[in-house]
């Protein structure tokens, strides 16, 4: 396993942890389950009841972004405040990862989008910011959900 970086993200599920692990590497390339360590036995102590065989640390590697999850119940939820930026290479990538990462149609602007977990990402082109240099591209970008490369080039 590659050498972890001292700052990773955790994500916590309510008790989908290991759903989305498997859910997310199947989506971006070079990814991994790297460990799944289960909530021990609840008979042991009454603070893990209901919580046998869910994922008390999970890690995993998106191409190349290691991550933390844990199943920690229905205490927090995901928001917009925290997303990941996928910076895709042109219009067939960002295709492709909104039709698999889209979930939420109530939450796409402006190339932001809502998965089927409730987290926020951003799926952009690599070169987002020499798209929207000029007024008329911010102002086609900020109607857009799914970004669509062609009509900022042409705004």
């Amino acid at each position: 396993m590659a050498e972890l970086s001292p700052i990773q993200p955790c994500l916590w599920f309510d008790h989908q942890a290991r759903e989305a692990m498997e859910y997310y590497v199947s989506v971006f390339p070079n990814s991994r389950i790297d460990s799944i360590e289960e909530y021990p036995d609840e008979s042991l102590d009454e603070h893990f009841a209901g919580m046998t065989g869910k994922v008390l640390s999970g890690r995993f590697t998106l191409d190349g972004v290691h991550f933390t999850c844990l199943d920690g119940g229905p205490v927090f939820r995901f928001n917009e405040s925290i997303s990941f930026v996928v910076s895709c290479a042109d219009q067939a990538e960002i295709d492709e990862y909104w039709a698999k990462l889209s979930h939420d149609p109530e939450s796409e602007q402006c190339g932001w989008c809502k998965d089927r977990f409730g987290l926020s990402w951003q799926i952009v082109p690599a070169n987002m910011s020499e798209l929207t240099r000029r007024p008329e591209q911010v102002q086609v970008m900020m109607q857009q959900k799914k970004i669509v490369i062609a009509e900022l080039e042409n705004a």
